[in-house]
């Protein structure tokens, strides 16, 4: 046996040290270079099953997002339709009020009246919301309330956990991978070789969707409808994993050497000293440094530092990975022209737009204005990818560049989420107000809040103490519409904003709000629904982001506000209790931005509602990243 299990190491690893462990042949799968090595099974049909699997989910994701779009425009048709037949009887909607400011009764008699409540009276509702009669189906709204909770963070390293439903996901992923790492595979010893190939397999076939993931222009949103910072926390899981598998392979491949290896009179230096070792090792450490420097503790703290070095290392990988072993290529070329599409062909060029703009410092101290304003264009083709110059949706980001600020910040682009309204389109054909149609005039601001001293943010704020313009380059926009469909959709729309999520939130309550400009506008035409927004802010101060001005056209529109105390004066209000007050419909949407505390508690709430068999929708919109 040991003769045996040195001969087929030597014939292995010479194979292996030449270029490939193996050579399989197309037509069964068995060993054709040398008949006398055994069958790789890490080329074998089972791979191209679990290959299949995984093709069939996406399509599976992709049937669902397309069907949910079919209903929410049949929904948003349907109440348009409803409005126009009652709007004689529905007058008095028009005028309701806000419990902020304004004087006309809201239309539920049992909602407070206008001048009894102040910013901190919370918003009634005409009771609990109506509930379906669950019966059999009991079970299925147990689970979507169970797939809709957000567990508390991990103690003691605080770390943040997402929904049920996201980390059964990412689990069965992970089950996915290592049930093919470990398929079929004999604990014995010369499996050792084979298991650290495959791990190396692994880690290749999956760094595509890797660089998919990260890419800021991506098929999946048409697939799935989730922009990329949505499927973020899949590209961070998707990186852990590849750099656990490079870890095996890089230990496996060790243990040979221990096991076996060093018996044939391989020393250790004429091991690591080898040419296919030495590339190996650096391709691994480009990715370890890759996952180190994308924690969240490192790029809070030096957001300039990860940027540069995800760029580098990340280029650097892949060439180690090229050139360490040939099978290989296949994957590393799709990477780098997944890389070369993104950056280079849309973000520095299709999509980067150059423009003027001032710069506001606001009553904190620590909070900026970035404003600018243009004649968009009419968009010529669906092909072409939209750019600021041709307008932008609500809740739309973009990336922003100030190259006057130095040389190292004109190679950084930081996201912003747009503060100001969506431009207005009078012949938008295609009804989603997206800019399509005849050109208008854009007013495009951002509200930029100071975070690390040493970061771009402040360098930008000490920048407009002395400069109040300067020439910014935006490369977008980006984003879903998701959530603006979803509360149109909706009887009851709540927009809840912690701190800077207002800035989220106002684009979104002014879509929802705004007369539209022609009555045939069947998509954009204001329905007659409930529209409530609750901002809960640190500061008074923070209560000036938002001119009079607008605020008040809001509430003339039908806006119903509910703005807490700040809780640097007043404590964190009691957001469970007043999200149950403001759901009071039988079709509610609830879209929330900030902190993570305050979206677990609403993520929960809604689960908790739904386990009732309450009609109410979430959507969560990350304004950090």
């Amino acid at each position: 046996m040991a003769e045996e299990l040195t001969a087929w190491l030597r014939e292995a690893l010479q194979s292996s040290l030449s270029e490939s462990a193996f050579t399989i042949s197309a037509a069964g799968g068995s060993n054709a270079s040398n008949p006398d090595l055994p069958d790789d099974p890490d080329r074998g049909p089972q791979f191209r099953k679990l290959a299949e699997a995984v093709l069939r989910g996406k399509t599976v994701f992709t049937a669902r997002h397309w069907g949910e779009k079919v209903v929410l425009r049949k929904r948003r048709r349907d109440a348009w339709r409803s409005t126009k037949r009652n709007e004689t009887v529905d007058e008095a909607w028009s005028s309701s009020s806000s419990t902020i400011e304004g004087t006309a009764t809201p239309p539920n008699a049992s909602i407070k009246k206008v001048n009894e409540a102040d910013e901190t009276s919370a918003l009634l509702s005409t009771g609990s919301p109506p509930r379906r009669q669950l019966g059999l189906w009991k079970p299925y709204w147990l689970l979507k309330a169970f797939l809709q909770y957000q567990p508390h963070p991990i103690p003691i390293i605080n770390r943040t956990m997402p929904t049920n439903a996201v980390s059964l996901l990412v689990l069965a992923y992970i089950a996915l991978n290592f049930a093919y790492n470990f398929y079929d595979m004999t604990y014995e010893l010369m499996s050792i070789f084979s298991f650290a190939d495959r791990c190396g397999l692994l880690f290749c076939a999956n760094l595509p969707l890797l660089y998919l993931l990260a890419a800021k222009n991506q098929p999946l949103k048409l697939l799935t409808g989730y922009s990329y910072e949505s499927l973020n926390i899949f590209h961070r899981r998707v990186g852990e994993l590849l750099c656990f598998e490079a870890f095996l392979h890089f230990a496996g491949m060790f243990i040979v050497w221990y096991a076996a290896l060093h018996k044939l009179g391989f020393t250790l230096a004429r091991f690591i000293l080898n040419k296919l070792f030495i590339l190996g090792l650096l391709a691994f450490v480009s990715y370890q440094i890759l996952y180190f420097t994308s924690l969240g503790s490192f790029r809070k703290r030096m957001y300039e530092v990860f940027l540069a070095l995800h760029i580098f290392f990340q280029i650097a990988g892949l060439a180690f990975l090229w050139f360490h072993y040939h099978t290989s290529r296949l994957y590393v070329g799709a990477c780098l022209a997944i890389f070369v599409v993104d950056h280079l062909l849309f973000r520095l060029w299709l999509k980067t737009t150059t423009h003027p703009a001032t710069l506001t410092i606001l009553k904190d101290g620590k909070t900026l204005l970035v404003s600018a304003n243009w004649d968009t264009l009419a968009r010529k083709s669906s092909l072409v990818p939209k750019t600021m110059k041709q307008s932008w949706k609500p809740n739309d980001h973009v990336f922003l560049t100030v190259p006057s600020l130095s040389r190292r910040h004109a190679l950084q682009a930081h996201p912003f989420t747009i503060f100001s309204a969506a431009p207005t389109h009078h012949t938008d054909g295609d009804g989603d107000g997206d800019g399509d149609g005849d050109a208008s005039h854009a007013w495009f601001t951002l509200l930029i809040r100071t975070q690390a001293k040493h970061g771009f943010t402040h360098h930008l704020l000490n920048h407009a103490r002395t400069h109040s313009s300067t020439n910014i380059r935006l490369d977008g926009p980006y984003g879903s519409a998701h959530a603006l469909d979803m509360l149109r959709a909706s009887d009851t729309a709540v927009v809840i904003a912690g701190g800077s999520g207002i800035a989220v939130a106002y684009p979104l309550l002014y879509a929802l709000l705004c007369p539209p400009s022609t009555s045939s506008d069947v998509e954009t035409a204001t329905k007659k629904r409930n529209v409530k927004l609750l901002w809960i802010m640190h500061e008074a101060s923070h209560r000036s982001w938002i001119p009079e001005d607008r605020w008040a056209e809001l509430v003339a529109w039908g806006m119903q506000a509910h703005v807490p105390a700040a809780t640097l004066e007043a404590g964190r209000p009691d957001v469970p209790s007043t999200l149950l007050e403001l759901v009071d419909a039988a079709r509610t949407g609830v879209v929330v931005s900030g902190p993570d505390g305050l979206v677990r508690d609403v993520r929960n709430t809604c689960a908790r509602l739904l386990a009732t068999g309450a009609d109410v929708k979430l959507r969560v919109e990350k304004f950090g990243w």
